[in-house]
């Protein structure tokens, strides 16, 4: 049985996609940033959190999108090899997170954890589990794999896990990546054949 988080639309694709984008460099490397765009926004819109999206939240749109990618580039923004790096998503989330609330470095009520691509397949499959479960989006970091056919779009390439289906072959994830809806095995998708591993962020929220 699938289970979705209660994912948005804009102007009718499955939340953000790095390919509206017009700057040339956010284009090609945006994707960590598109990543914190979209978990943003979902926060703000599930969440409570309308801080955390400087735009209408109710009327989500390509334009806005676009121009919210911009203010996130400074705190997530493309280097020569991607943002590779979990903590460096982390600190950048956090800056931006501070930003918005007056107090540079304060995480608001939004707490990260990395989640090293070192782990088992059976210990990615229970923090998934959890935290769709929880209502909690997942970014994704994959950086070379061994099936680079099968999963060309993915490479060295950053998304969200929305949701989980459960297969006899074990769990497929529900990406939200480019605009669209994605169902990815992953067992395959976990186990990359590289020693340079990505792996995951693990949001929690912290209630007063």
């Amino acid at each position: 049985m699938e289970v979705l988080l209660d994912y948005f639309t804009i102007d009718g694709e499955f939340g953000g996609n790095q390919d509206w984008f017009t700057n040339i460099v956010m284009h090609i490397g945006g994707c960590g940033a598109a990543t914190a765009c979209d978990s943003c926004i979902y926060f703000a819109k599930h969440m409570g959190m309308e801080p955390l999206y400087p735009y209408d939240i109710n009327h989500l749109n390509k334009k806005d999108y676009k121009s919210f990618s911009q203010i996130m580039k400074p705190y997530i923004h493309p280097r020569v090899n991607g943002v590779k790096k979990l903590e460096w998503y982390i600190d950048g989330l956090e800056k931006y997170l501070g930003d918005i609330s007056g107090q540079i470095g304060v995480c608001s009520r939004i707490q990260m954890e990395g989640f090293s691509g070192k782990h088992s397949y059976e210990e990615a499959e229970t923090a998934i589990r959890s935290q769709i479960d929880g209502k909690l989006p997942v970014p994704y970091l994959m950086l070379n794999h061994k099936m680079s056919k099968k999963f060309k779009d993915f490479i060295w390439h950053w998304f969200l896990v929305v949701g989980y289906d459960d297969a006899s072959e074990g769990m497929h994830i529900i990406a939200a990546t480019y605009g669209e809806k994605v169902r990815l095995p992953l067992k395959e998708l976990w186990d990359t054949g590289y020693d340079e591993k990505g792996g995951m962020i693990l949001y929690s929220l912290l209630y007063e």
